[in-house]
């Protein structure tokens, strides 16, 4: 008898959710299923959900995966990195743990099986999840800086549009050359912006 798979897709940002990285990653676990000889028997996408800040009560595909491992539905849970399961050092390793307990095991197309027999593999274990976490914040490290210093340099950024502009295509492009926005002073509602800045300066209205 063939042994029972579910498998699980993660991408965590919008562009990874443009661009659809779920194909590869639903190849790549099906490929080495079969080469396994295992039966994939449901597969659970996670589209735009962030391994790192959301918690894994959060994530209803994960709970539905929990719940079917505890009513015994497969035997195998396989996922195209460790990481797609989560990037928590605080709470990933110990749902990976959990998994095992329930008589399911976990495995990773590029990683392998993740085992629990000793206590090094319990360690090692740990330090995946640690080393995920940190990649985590280093990137959220380096995206917050670069977004400081496009803001810093006068660059619209995203989000809401202040009043008194207009957002507009200038030709700028960002690293991934596509055309991204500018904001330009928009003349009609500069003016209530400049009325209200000299009341205030000039003839002591309050805010």
């Amino acid at each position: 008898m063939k042994k029972r798979v579910y498998t699980l897709y993660r991408v965590s940002t919008k562009g990874q959710v443009e661009k659809d990285d779920i194909p590869m990653q639903k190849e790549a676990c099906r490929n080495f299923a079969e080469s396994q000889g295992w039966e994939i028997v449901k597969e659970f996408s996670e589209k735009g959900v962030s391994g790192f800040k959301k918690s894994a009560k959060d994530r209803d595909e994960l709970q539905k995966i929990q719940q079917a491992a505890m009513e015994g539905k497969f035997d195998i849970l396989l996922v195209f990195m460790f990481d797609r399961l989560g990037r928590r050092d605080d709470e990933t390793p110990f749902i990976v743990e959990w998994f095992t307990k329930q008589g399911i095991e976990v495995w990773s197309v590029n990683e392998g099986q993740q085992r629990f027999d000793t206590h090094v593999d319990k360690l090692m274990n740990y330090i995946r999840y640690w080393q995920a976490s940190g990649e985590s914040l280093k990137t959220s490290v380096r995206t917050r800086t670069r977004l400081e210093q496009l803001t810093g340099e006068g660059h619209y950024t995203g989000g809401t549009v202040p009043f008194g502009y207009k957002r507009v295509r200038l030709g700028r492009v960002n690293k991934k050359n596509q055309e991204v926005c500018d904001l330009v002073i928009d003349e009609a509602e500069a003016e209530i912006v400049r009325l209200i800045f000299h009341k205030y300066v000039y003839e002591g209205y309050g805010a």
